[in-house]
């Protein structure tokens, strides 16, 4: 909160005015950092289709490569090929139970993907699914 303009203190202060269709992610080293979607899931709004999921699998794979190889880096890889196969077959149509289970693996990977933009980007489509 900023102090008062004769306090003669001054907090710092984010103010964040509009963000539409954008997720972004706040924090850094250390600091468990916080996914803000603000992507129109009202009514009426169309949620994201099969293929933009896809890309952010696709993305998010493609971003696994650059970390250290690990057990846990391969599991992740192992189920995300999976849902990228689904995904694929799918056509326009994203298939009950996908999105909870990439948003399990996300959750259950959040150590090995925390710094990688393209799981913020994915967390952030799958916001749109609800739950």
């Amino acid at each position: 909160m900023a102090g008062s303009a004769g306090d003669g203190q001054s907090q710092p202060s984010v103010r964040i005015g509009g963000v539409s269709g954008s997720a972004f992610s706040i924090g850094g080293t250390e600091v468990r950092n916080s996914t803000v979607n603000r992507g129109g899931t009202g009514a009426g709004a169309a949620g994201p289709t099969a293929e933009q999921l896809l890309e952010a699998v696709r993305d998010l794979r493609a971003a696994l490569v650059r970390l250290p190889r690990s057990a846990e880096r391969a599991a992740l890889d192992a189920e995300l090929d999976v849902a990228a196969g689904e995904l694929e077959e799918a056509g326009e149509e994203v298939r009950p139970g996908l999105p909870a289970r990439l948003r399990g693996a996300l959750e259950r990977w959040a150590p090995l993907v925390d710094s990688v933009s393209a799981a913020t980007a994915l967390a952030a489509l799958l916001v749109s699914f609800g739950g």
